[in-house]
């Protein structure tokens, strides 16, 4: 029976993009919501979980999923149909992308990057390729091409020598031990501010929120834990990340199956998930410890989880204290949970089960099995 429908495995840059899109949450919500189906999906989350979590049909689900395993990261932007035919040959918008990708010092020109109006100037005159085309066109070229204006960065890499084996490892108990796998992370900081977000309002006439000049509470963080074969989210705020808070976060996620049969936890790297005492009590309790590869968080099934919660908990928000703002993440979670497996959802994945078992065979990224 071929697998059910799944994102390839990320890589470094597109794990830490969708990280900072889901996790922030602001900008183009078509965005937000592709790139929380993407990293729910690569993390092992079935089609219908995450119809759920984004509030969309599983067929829009997996046309997402199927267009990041072609063009990856560029599934976030769809591209609409319409417009004119255009004027310009391919051979002139190659020119322009790879001017526009050049250094305008490298050109003659005494400037260290290049504006929409000194790159259409510049082209205008170009003795080589003399195109003339205006400054809108040559925005809507560099965005098709993915070529954007953007601040200069740097990156990071796994160092981790056991990425792959941790990878694999974290994919096969997802696969084989869906109903024994849990997830845990803190999520945070969060303080108490007003936060923008999103509401229906009339026109011209938004909700309005008042600045922030000084901000006395602290800070707190939710230390969450997910149940990836109940599709159940739960936790607590703490004051800080602390060895102690994830011991018993871990305990809480152990008591969900006091069978006492295995378990296993995926979480990351942070000191505070491996201390001696916890790996001693993981030992001690039956539960398998399955840390990300550094700097490979978005590993973590439960990142995709984090997104929902900033929107509908933190968007268009103004907590007036941190015990208030625990009231409505534990409130959202109880409404979250009690929604999470409605009677429609399963039939409707009944129904779909034919065209899961037609799709192609892949893992993360990988060539498909002979």
């Amino acid at each position: 029976m071929a697998e059910p429908v799944k994102a390839r495995r990320l890589s470094d840059y597109e794990g830490q993009r969708l990280t900072q899109i889901v996790r922030r949450g602001r900008g183009n919500p078509i965005r937000v919501r592709r790139a929380t189906i993407i990293m729910a999906s690569s993390s092992g989350t079935p089609v219908s979980a995450i119809a759920r979590l984004v509030a969309a049909d599983e067929d829009t689900v997996r046309d997402v999923i199927h267009a990041f395993n072609e063009k990856g990261l560029a599934a976030l932007d769809p591209q609409w149909a319409g417009g004119r035919p255009r004027l310009i040959s391919d051979d002139d918008i190659a020119f322009i992308v790879t001017t526009a990708s050049t250094r305008p010092t490298k050109l003659g020109c005494p400037f260290t990057h290049w504006s929409l109006r000194k790159l259409a100037a510049h082209l205008g005159r170009c003795h080589k390729r003399r195109i003339v085309i205006s400054r809108e066109r040559l925005r809507q070229i560099l965005r098709e091409r993915h070529v954007s204006f953007q601040r200069t960065r740097t990156w990071k890499e796994s160092t981790d020598p056991d990425k792959d084996a941790k990878l694999d490892h974290i994919e096969e108990v997802i696969a084989r031990f869906p109903d024994r796998c849990f997830a845990f992370d803190q999520f945070g900081p969060l303080s108490i501010r007003p936060c923008h977000g999103w509401s229906w309002a009339p026109e011209s006439k938004p909700d309005r929120l008042p600045a922030t000049y000084t901000r006395t509470h602290g800070i707190r963080y939710f230390h969450g834990c997910y149940s990836l074969g109940d599709d159940q989210l739960w936790g607590v705020t703490r004051r800080r990340k602390g060895g102690d808070h994830s011991l018993a976060a871990l305990k809480s996620i152990r008591a969900a199956r006091p069978d006492g049969a295995p378990i296993y936890v995926i979480m990351d790297n942070l000191s505070a998930n491996k201390t001696p005492k916890i790996r001693a009590w993981a030992a001690a309790h039956n539960v398998e410890l399955c840390l990300t590869p550094t700097y490979a968080s978005w590993a973590n099934p439960i990142e995709a989880q984090f997104g929902p919660l900033r929107s509908f908990v933190m968007g268009a928000s103004n907590h007036p204290n941190h015990p208030a703002l625990a009231r409505r993440l534990q409130d959202y979670l109880r409404w979250r949970n009690a929604n999470a497996r409605h009677p429609d959802v399963l039939a409707a994945q009944r129904r779909e089960r034919a065209r899961v078992r037609s799709e192609r065979q892949r893992r993360w990224g990988r060539p498909a099995a002979a």
